[in-house]
């Protein structure tokens, strides 16, 4: 059967989204932050349950979700990716206090609109950000990251 959303070149979107998870564990780790996979925190709001992020830590505190999604073939917005950014945005504002949040992103740059898929998305959502988080975006082709979104510093009142 053809998936005419499978990634090209990529056996499954589960295989592409599990290696990129290994690829932020490397650059945390590279970073002196040793992070596990399928962190189980407690979110909620009148009650919790426990929603497991992709990578996480209670030493430093720290929760990542990882989303190695692209532009569409034809260069226009993957809404139903965004979707699911904002998803992540929500549970991340559930997320106790204290620790650091990160969306952690694979940079993909559209020539079409002359920005990265990150940069679109902080652009048009940005009012969907928690003040917590920071976005990160990991560009494959030198393993660089750059900040596109960073929680601002609070001073204690």
């Amino acid at each position: 059967m053809v998936n005419n959303f499978q990634r090209p070149g990529a056996v499954s979107n589960a295989d592409v989204g599990s290696a990129f998870e290994m690829t932020a564990r490397e650059w945390f780790a590279n970073q002196g932050i040793r992070l596990q996979r399928n962190y189980g925190v407690e979110i909620g709001l009148s009650s919790t349950k426990v929603r497991k992020f992709d990578l996480g830590a209670s030493e430093p505190a720290v929760l990542v979700e990882c989303k190695s999604h692209k532009w569409t073939s034809g260069g226009n917005v993957p809404s139903a990716k965004t979707t699911v950014w904002n998803e992540s945005m929500y549970f991340f504002l559930l997320a106790p206090a204290g620790f650091r949040k990160v969306l952690f992103v694979l940079r993909d740059f559209s020539d079409k609109r002359g920005e990265s898929l990150a940069e679109y998305y902080v652009r048009n959502h940005s009012h969907l950000i928690p003040d917590d988080v920071e976005i990160l975006e990991y560009d494959a082709s030198d393993s660089t990251v750059a900040v596109s979104h960073t929680a601002p510093v609070r001073t204690p009142r």
